[in-house]
């Protein structure tokens, strides 16, 4: 089977690994990590490891390296001798985890060959290795085994729509999955469904969602008028932060905001490509339509304040949560169309009332106990939306209490740090 499987990701690789390159090329975007996705990390780099114990965590994308953030704190004070590692498979996440001052070290996440699984584990030589949400790697898992370092996947999740897809390859993911020494899931849902696909009951363990653990210090008034500053906002305007926005929102977001500047109403909308890649496209359509906006990247150069009617559009990544403590409404993207939507809970955190669209199946439990916490509101559509803010921008006393139920919400649902660090601490024996 493990040969099949080099074979398969061998001729993937021919293809894939030039479309990638070509692919950032033609977006005038130079690739980095090549080296380090081959498992050719000069010493230089792996020099932190070295005479340390090392705990390998592995979150693929900028979603799960900020479910991580409470983990990873925990594992800094539990382990305060060891060196904590992470990597990623994305960019856009790996920028994200090197502002981690937990951290000692991030690499892209290796190829996963036999031949460069077996290099990076003789160069790293962890101690454990944690797997964020559900990434399955069977030759890492494989001879992390051999070498007998415990591998453990937490705060897993299976979504409704992976779970046709790994269940119709149950019979070979099955062997894989029970080489793990636990598997932490969010809910008992995911926990049934894990199950289902060929792991073991003595290794799985309900641990809660990682996400209700955030921590974030609410701003006071003049932190706030300092981040309004900062990004050149008035103090006296409205903002609405659009945040982790994909390819056909933006349109139904800017018509929107034209709609209700038409009206006469005050505010800045703050537009936040989940993929900062996209800003130049997103900037033409905005250019297309008239809209006047600024970037992110060249807000310090600018010497008058935003204007109502105007947008800042954010091509930088690790400000989210900036971001949102400056908004009065925030609205999440990936769930006006079929993408799956993205974590509320940042919104949540930070006291503020938070909308998103229907497709939140990435995202199902968490949209639910929003709702019904009436921390948050769903829109179906444009209309919808646009109902919702008006009611929100006319109604600044629901914009505060929705915001603080949201809050609440997270305070009745963590514990899962503490939970999940039990079972880490549980796998190392």
């Amino acid at each position: 089977m493990y040969l099949l499987y080099d074979a398969i990701l061998f001729l993937a690789a021919l293809f894939l690994v030039p479309y990638y390159l070509l692919r950032g090329a033609t977006r005038g975007k130079v690739r980095r990590g090549l080296g380090q996705r081959l498992g050719l990390f000069d010493s230089a780099q792996t020099q932190v490891l070295r005479g340390r114990k090392v705990i390998w965590i592995h979150a693929v994308s900028v979603g799960e390296t900020r479910a991580a953030i409470p983990l990873i704190k925990a594992l800094r004070k539990a382990y305060p001798d060891y060196s904590l590692l992470l990597t990623n498979v994305t960019e856009t996440g790996h920028d994200i985890a090197r502002k981690l001052p937990e951290l000692d070290l991030c690499l892209f996440f290796p190829f996963d060959f036999s031949f460069v699984i077996r290099r990076v584990l003789t160069k790293i030589d962890p101690r454990l290795i944690v797997i964020v949400e559900t990434e399955i790697w069977p030759n890492l898992i494989r001879f992390a085994r051999q070498r007998n370092i415990p591998v453990v996947l937490v705060n897993g999740r299976i979504s409704d729509r992976s779970f046709p897809r790994y269940m119709f390859g149950r019979r070979l993911l099955g062997p894989v999955l029970r080489q793990f020494n636990s598997l932490g899931m969010q809910t008992e849902l995911d926990a049934e469904r894990i199950l289902a696909m060929g792991a073991l009951p003595e290794q799985v363990v309900v641990t809660g969602n990682l996400k209700f653990d955030l921590h974030a210090s609410l701003p006071g008034k003049d932190e706030l008028d300092q981040l309004r500053e900062d990004f050149c906002i008035d103090k006296q305007i409205p903002v609405w932060v659009a945040g982790s926005t994909h390819a056909g929102e933006e349109q139904i977001l800017v018509d929107t905001y034209k709609r209700l500047i038409d009206q006469g109403r005050r505010l800045v909308l703050v537009l936040v490509p989940r993929h900062p890649e996209r800003c130049k496209s997103v900037a033409e359509m905005l250019q297309a339509k008239g809209l006047p906006m600024v970037m992110r990247s060249v807000i310090d150069q600018r010497s008058e304040l935003l204007r109502s009617g105007e947008i800042l559009l954010v091509d930088t990544v690790g400000e989210m949560l900036k971001l949102y403590a400056l908004a009065d409404i925030v609205f999440v993207g990936g769930s006006l169309r079929n993408v799956g939507g993205h974590n509320i809970l940042e919104g949540c955190l930070l006291k503020k009332p938070v909308l998103f669209g229907p497709h939140m199946h990435n995202f199902k439990e968490i949209s639910r106990l929003v709702l019904e916490a009436g921390g948050g509101m769903m829109v179906d559509d444009a209309g919808d939306l646009l109902n919702a803010l008006e009611r929100l921008l006319d109604h600044p006393q629901e914009r505060g209490s929705m915001g603080k139920r949201g809050y609440g919400l997270l305070s009745r649902n963590a514990g899962a740090t503490e939970r999940t660090l039990e079972l880490l601490r549980a796998a190392q024996g």
